[in-house]
């Protein structure tokens, strides 16, 4: 009875090993093909948890392992992709289209047949240059600064004047800045102020000017956000606090705009190689602005060496950056197409991974985690005479 017990155990943990295993590929599978996590994926899971049950139960045997995981491995297989519609000249609005994600997606649109209005900061800029010589016909530019009220009106009047009787289909809002990674601490109140302006303000405004025509579509808004937007990232206090705010923006217009038929996404990307980061000219600006706002006592503890280190983070960001743009341009493909588009998308390795632990991780393990991830030359000059006073005690 014992042995009987003892094997049992046994089998049952080789099961559960099992489980976790196809489990962790079934659902890892369903993010790459955007599956619609509808009635019919729950009920396949909830089969393959009865076959389980009986298969422990009845054979509880290598026979009944292998039964198991060949369902399992069937289904991870052959998961139905989502059902898509068919573009048909669809017209959707793009901010932030002088470079990056935007200019890609643009062109990327306009090749899968999208009537496509790229705003750009500089209509007369090389990006909108380059729109205008590689796209076709369908794609119109417009000078759309997102942070300026007039511009977006005569935007929204240039759209919906060129539409004619046409419908707007979808709004991707992807203008946005980075601004100077520091210590929240460090950063003055400009920061802040000039990412909430682009990163947060621009969008709802133009969602809300451009959203009469959306509900005639009854189409897709979709929100580029940012992995920042959903996990707290060390020295991206203002840009993370304006992207976490566009993502409970787009959290509660999907909830409201749903009764209007209108399909609501935003994206949070990894690290993808753009030019969001600015340049060192920019960068030289903002760090002496910083530098000027500080307080003498903040400065004195932080020290000035701690304080010019900081813009070693620019070199480093396009290295662990990757230069395929190809997984956000097909979540926004995907957000604005499927039938029944997911809320939320995590183009880029590491992009869930991160939200995963953050979510279901003790946050302690999750502050530990990231600590390990900062690439710090220098620590603050108080904490380093602390640390220098202890170890020579």
């Amino acid at each position: 009875m014992a042995m009987n017990l003892s094997e049992a155990g046994n089998s049952l943990l080789i099961y559960l090993g099992v489980t976790l295993v196809f489990g962790g590929a079934i659902f890892y599978r369903a993010k790459k093909k955007h599956v619609e996590k509808e009635m019919p994926f729950w009920c396949g899971l909830f089969m393959l948890f009865v076959l389980e049950i009986l298969c422990f139960a009845t054979l509880r045997s290598l026979l009944g392992l292998a039964v198991f995981s060949l369902a399992c491995l069937l289904y991870c297989f052959y998961i139905p992709a989502s059902a898509m519609l068919p573009v048909d000249q669809k017209a959707v609005l793009i901010t932030g289209s002088d470079s990056g994600i935007g200019h890609e997606l643009a062109k990327f649109l306009d090749r899968s047949g999208f009537v496509v209005f790229a705003g750009v900061l500089n209509e007369r800029g090389p990006g909108a240059e380059e729109l205008r010589r590689a796209s076709s016909e369908r794609l119109s530019v417009l000078q759309l600064d997102i942070t300026d009220s007039q511009q977006i009106q005569e935007a929204f009047l240039e759209v919906k004047k060129k539409l004619k009787n046409a419908a707007l289909w979808g709004i991707v809002n992807n203008a946005g800045i980075l601004g100077f990674p520091a210590d929240a601490e460090l950063l003055p109140m400009s920061n802040y102020k000039r990412c909430m302006e682009v990163n947060f303000f621009g969008p709802v405004e133009v969602s809300k000017a451009f959203m009469p025509l959306l509900r005639k579509s009854k189409g897709r808004l979709i929100n580029i956000s940012s992995m920042a937007g959903g996990i707290p990232m060390p020295k991206f206090a203002a840009y993370g606090a304006s992207k976490a705010a566009l993502s409970m923006f787009s959290g509660v217009m999907r909830q409201e705009l749903s009764k209007w038929g209108i399909k609501v996404a935003v994206v949070h990307p990894s690290a993808f190689r753009t030019s969001i980061q600015g340049t060192p000219e920019q960068w030289s600006k903002l760090e002496q602005n910083l530098l000027e706002k500080l307080t003498p006592d903040v400065k004195e503890d932080y020290g000035e060496d701690y304080i010019l280190a900081l813009k070693n983070i620019l070199p480093h960001i396009p290295t662990t950056s990757r230069p395929d743009l190809s997984p956000v341009l097909l979540d926004v493909w995907h957000a604005l197409l499927a039938v029944r588009p997911q809320g939320l998308y995590t183009p880029g390795k590491s992009a869930y991974k991160y939200l995963f632990i953050f979510h279901y991780f003790p946050l302690w393990f999750y502050d530990r985690y990231m600590s390990k991830l900062e690439r710090d030359s220098y620590a603050p000059k108080a904490l380093k005479a602390t640390q220098t006073k202890n170890k020579n005690s």
